[in-house]
């Protein structure tokens, strides 16, 4: 398969998988064999009248390097980070920002460049996204596009600013998250093997129904070295309930820091695998 006929479509699986596909780790806390998460329960109280944040093993000044290697050119695609940038007042309570970049290498990059930003801020009491945003350039053709989420009322505005500017309200079920903040949300569980989780996440103005199934503990080697991980299997399903990503498998590490540690999909043009490089 010729990588300049493709070059196209493999920058465009970077930038789902540069951000980590964060779209397929979707979930709240549950234990087996439940087969559809609830929304978040209610914040625990240490006294009546007052809030308290949820446990999450991230902190502010964390950082994760990728690469991405794509299988069908035996070359290293683009690379990516995480980053939890700060934690702040925000919408009237208190936020995680949380930033994830992808870009093409300068091999591929020959070809077709590409960056993209994908950022979030997630609620530290309620651990789901206030707002979060998708910029990408794509050879000199930029796009943004904004999920302004209220909780209070199941709805969130989306706007798209090209070379012009779209908004559209949608209607979204209580515990939907978007793409990046699926993943640290993720990262917050108590993994249990045998669990399968059903959760919806919020991808540009479109909700898809991610299903997540924990499996054994295995051996991943990474930049970090061979770390035990916990092997999570997803599928992607549409509103008509059809097959969109048929198979996903992320490992998130077994110890208290819970990294996602590899991310492996099979795309029309090829394999993809992500592996964590460095973690700071």
């Amino acid at each position: 398969m010729p990588i300049t006929r493709h070059a196209g479509v493999a920058c465009s699986a970077i930038v789902s998988i540069g951000v980590l596909c964060s779209v397929t780790t979707m979930a709240t806390p549950q234990k087996p064999p439940t087969t559809r998460a609830a929304p978040p329960k209610p914040v625990a109280t240490a006294r009546a009248g007052r809030r308290v944040e949820r446990p999450v093993p991230f902190r502010p000044g964390e950082t994760l390097s990728y690469d991405v290697v794509w299988s069908t050119a035996s070359m290293t695609a683009g690379t990516a980070t995480l980053s939890v940038r700060d934690k702040r007042a925000s919408f009237g309570s208190t936020a995680y920002y949380i930033v994830g970049e992808g870009r093409s290498t300068p091999e591929l990059a020959q070809l077709v460049s590409l960056y993209v930003k994908v950022d979030t801020l997630i609620d530290s009491y309620t651990l789901l996204p206030q707002r979060g945003s998708v910029y990408s350039d794509g050879n000199g053709r930029k796009r943004m596009t904004i999920l302004s989420f209220n909780r209070e009322t199941s709805t969130a505005q989306f706007e798209m600013q090209t070379t012009t500017v779209m908004k559209k309200d949608l209607s979204i079920p209580p515990a939907a998250q978007d793409m990046l903040s699926a993943l640290y949300v993720l990262r917050a569980m108590a993994l249990e093997p045998g669990a399968r989780i059903s959760m919806p996440v919020c991808t540009g103005d479109v909700v898809y129904q991610v299903t997540a199934t924990v499996g054994s503990r295995e051996r991943v080697e990474t930049g970090l070295g061979t770390l035990a991980a916990h092997r999570i299997a997803t599928v992607i399903t549409n509103a008509q309930g059809e097959l969109v990503l048929p198979g996903m498998v992320l490992w998130v590490s077994a110890d208290a820091r819970r990294l996602p540690l590899r991310l492996q999909t099979d795309l029309a043009v090829g394999g993809f695998t992500l592996v964590l490089r460095e973690a700071k």
